[in-house]
């Protein structure tokens, strides 16, 4: 009898070049015009090769930020080009996210990181994951890793560049209220769960929502991407960086970059 999860080369292989392309006509309706979504600078991106994307994260469990940049991803490089997303083993498990793993998702782990780098694909990760992704709204424009920093490891092990993704809407489809890391402490998340977090937030359809493990329709925010300039860590930083500065060189460009596409915005939601 088969395991119910799947095993790390299922995870890879289920990534679909052809459902990709079946399925970008529904993704750009939703992108322009439930987000009338806006990416910029897809040309920073090494045209091929392996290269790690690091993001900053918005929008709760049904985060917009993820399907906006794996579309134009896809649209503007193709389908074919070796591509995959890191993301919690929960999010993948939600039924209303079924179609991420054919686009490339695959659950966040530093093998699956190393493997997808090792095959010579773009690989985007959200260091700040549930911590980031679960921020009162009021803090829409702010970088927050919550002090992890393995994705530079990673970046620089694999002697790959590392390309910045700053994006800003997102954490308004949702009044996200709290975090509630005392309240998944108190319940043990993440002993069991890997979840630093059991958030609250005031979504629709459910009004009072508390951990968002069902998800949540999220309101239309207009949702702006940012690619910025690759990183060569090595370079910079040399074979034996200190890594706390570097984080602060990458996270100091990512905010820089978010403080300035919340400067051009005008209205919550109406961008």
């Amino acid at each position: 009898m088969s395991s119910l999860l799947p095993t790390m080369r299922d995870e890879f292989e289920r990534r679909d070049p052809d459902f990709i392309r079946q399925f970008l006509p529904i993704l750009w309706l939703l992108a322009s015009f439930w987000y009338r979504a806006e990416v910029r600078g897809l040309e920073k991106i090494p045209p091929e090769g392996p290269v790690l994307l690091v993001g900053n994260h918005s929008g709760g469990n049904m985060t917009p930020d993820t399907a906006l940049f794996v579309l134009a991803f896809s649209a503007y490089f193709g389908a074919e080009r070796p591509f995959y997303q890191l993301a919690h083993s929960l999010v993948l498990a939600m039924p209303a996210l079924w179609w991420l793993r054919g686009f490339g998702t695959v659950t966040a782990s530093p093998d699956n990181a190393d493997k997808a780098l090792r095959k010579g694909a773009a690989l985007l990760v959200y260091p700040g994951g549930d911590y980031e992704v679960h921020r009162p709204t009021w803090e829409s424009a702010k970088v927050d890793f919550d002090g992890r920093k393995g994705f530079l490891r990673t970046a620089h092990r694999d002697h790959v560049p590392l390309v910045p993704v700053v994006s800003i809407g997102g954490q308004e489809t949702a009044l996200f209220l709290s975090r509630g890391k005392r309240l998944a402490r108190w319940l043990g998340l993440d002993r069991r769960f890997r979840l630093k977090v059991l958030p609250i937030s005031l979504a629709l359809p459910w009004g009072l929502n508390i951990g968002d493990m069902l998800g949540h329709l999220p309101l239309p925010a207009k949702i702006t991407i940012q690619v910025l300039d690759p990183i060569d860590l090595r370079a910079r930083f040399g074979p034996k960086p200190d890594w706390n500065v570097a984080n602060q060189y990458v996270l100091g460009k990512m905010q820089k970059a978010l403080t300035k596409l919340q400067s051009q915005r005008r209205l919550p939601i109406v961008g």
